[in-house]
């Protein structure tokens, strides 16, 4: 299969809105015709006023603002029979995503009465106003705005510390960008305060310790965990020279990974990323690993580690397919997440051209081993590469020196590394436990909020944290790291499983303190009656 053959398998993307109120959430105006769009740090441009080249080639968003009568009616799409070419932007009337397919970003409509609307990665264009929801093309289920209904309550103080903290790493990206040029090695950090580059430093130096703190060092790092630890453990491997990688594209690709992250999402963000992307890097230094694999399965080992989630809403595959979401439709409610995070990351891959350099075959080996990766950690397949895996190891059917053994051994340590949080020490496995059920219940109740069926371990009112976990580490955790025991048979594996019989145990310790908590209300209640 011929690298160009890919494109077509390359999805348009979605598109988020926000109808708060009628102007770009974060916007506020200034004199003269500009105005600064806080939240994204973009221009707004009035309707009358060419896009200027520079903007439309940027990555980010573009967002018109007017009180003419263009936007007197409902319909936003009047604005497709204005444009034209002259005005240096062309939206075709027939379907809003032929204009993007070149470029990844976004475009907002704003008008001070009628409609708000903000689309990115465009491709399947929902429209919704003030008034309510209108049909989309592919009558799915009306479309559900799943980072508003994460989004906890701020104050205006928290917010206008948001919008710093984004200008302060705004501004650090460009200083490092300048800093990288003409630069053959350069210390990760660079981008960091001075006053927390030193406590980073030293726990990038324990990168291998499986009591990495990944909060510690998200907090560190302001909030860059994911690219500043895979651009160390790029250099920590010798990748940047192994395959000649340029530094600034290296850097633009990973902030635009982590950016693609939902920070809204209380456990799939750029962190849980991080986590996995160092839990890979534990594993790939195991030594039945390091003495066999190759720098190029560790660049696809890590990339895969560091994009696995990509974009992901915050809703499971159930959720998608039942609300009949584009996503599902396009891949045939099969592995929907999976596909959508391989093809988001083969995107990045293409817009940073980090892989410029390499040869067409080379480009698409890349590819379709970061795609069988990513694939695998679809929890669905779990039985399927679980019986895999015990049966080559009850036969001895594992040669490392064989290529198609090493990735799938590669799957088994990214399958691995994706849920392996129960195998952290307490301190951290409560608190990933803790935010991944956080997002099973906002899910559950965006389900009962739209009376839809509510999905398994979803209904905060009849689930509990310790019961999942329990659930999830005797059918699912354990199985798979016995036989990842069995495989590396090192100190590694042996201390992760002690850390998975612990927290099984207090979680079932705190489940039978509920339990007796509970039994004690009931009786009392009784008592009262």
């Amino acid at each position: 299969m011929h690298a160009s053959a890919l494109s077509p398998l390359l999805p348009p993307f979605f598109l988020l809105c926000f109808p708060q109120r009628p102007c770009v959430p974060g916007s506020r105006s200034v004199p003269g015709s500009m105005a600064v769009c806080y939240q994204y740090q973009l221009p707004v441009l009035p309707l009358d006023r060419p896009v200027p080249k520079h903007v439309l080639s940027r990555r980010g968003a573009i967002s018109f603002s007017s009180s003419s009568s263009l936007f007197g009616c409902a319909n936003p799409r009047l604005l497709s029979q204005t444009f034209t070419n002259s005005s240096n932007l062309w939206i075709p009337s027939s379907g809003w995503e032929e204009r993007f397919l070149e470029r990844r970003g976004a475009i907002s409509y704003e008008s001070s009465d009628q409609t708000a609307l903000y689309i990115r990665m465009l491709g399947d264009v929902r429209v919704r106003s003030r008034a309510g929801f209108q049909p989309e093309r592919r009558d799915s289920h009306p479309y559900i705005d799943f980072r508003l209904l994460h989004l906890p309550p701020e104050t205006v103080e928290l917010a206008s510390a948001r919008k710093i903290r984004r200008l302060l790493s705004f501004q650090r990206y460009f200083r490092s960008a300048h800093l990288f040029r003409d630069v053959s090695s350069l210390n990760s950090l660079c981008i960091l305060d001075d006053d927390y580059s030193g406590q980073a430093l030293c726990m990038l130096e324990k990168n291998g310790s499986w009591n990495f703190d990944i909060f510690l060092f998200d907090r560190l790092t302001n909030g860059n965990s994911l690219v500043t630890l895979a651009f160390h453990l790029f250099k920590h491997h010798g990748l940047i020279e192994h395959f000649k990688l340029d530094l600034v594209k290296l850097r633009r690709f990973l902030v635009m990974v982590q950016e693609d992250y939902h920070r809204n999402n209380p456990y799939h963000n750029a962190v849980h990323a991080a986590d996995v992307t160092q839990a890979m890097h534990c594993y790939l230094k195991e030594a039945k690993f390091a003495e066999s694999v190759s720098p190029w399965d560790i660049l696809v080992g890590l990339l895969a580690a560091a994009t696995h989630d990509m974009d992901h809403p915050g809703v499971n595959q159930p959720f998608l397919i039942k609300t009949s979401h584009h996503l599902a439709n396009l891949y045939k409610n099969t592995s929907v997440l999976e596909n959508h995070h391989w093809r988001s990351a083969v995107c990045i891959l293409h817009e940073s051209k980090l892989f410029s350099h390499f040869s067409v075959e080379e480009s698409y080996q890349i590819e379709r081993q970061l795609g069988s990766l990513i694939l695998a950690t679809d929890i669905s397949r779990q039985n399927e590469f679980l019986s895999q895996l015990q049966t080559r190891l009850d036969m001895s059917d594992l040669y490392l020196n064989d290529a198609c053994h090493r990735h799938f051994m590669l799957q088994i340590a990214l399958k691995c590394a994706d849920i392996s949080n129960p195998c952290r020490p307490w301190e951290l496995s409560k608190q990933w436990s803790e935010k991944v059920s956080q997002e099973f219940f906002h899910q559950g109740d965006i389900e009962r909020k739209y009376k839809l069926d509510i999905s398994k371990l979803c209904d905060r009112h009849t689930e509990t944290v310790a019961n999942i976990q329990i659930g999830f580490i005797t059918y699912v955790v354990k199985p798979l790291f016995v036989e990842w025991s069995r495989f590396t048979n090192s100190t590694l594996s042996q201390t992760m499983l002690g850390h998975l019989s612990l927290n099984n145990a207090s979680w079932k310790g705190l489940l039978q303190g509920q339990t007796q908590s509970g039994e004690e209300t009931d009786s009392v209640c009784r008592e009262q009656d």
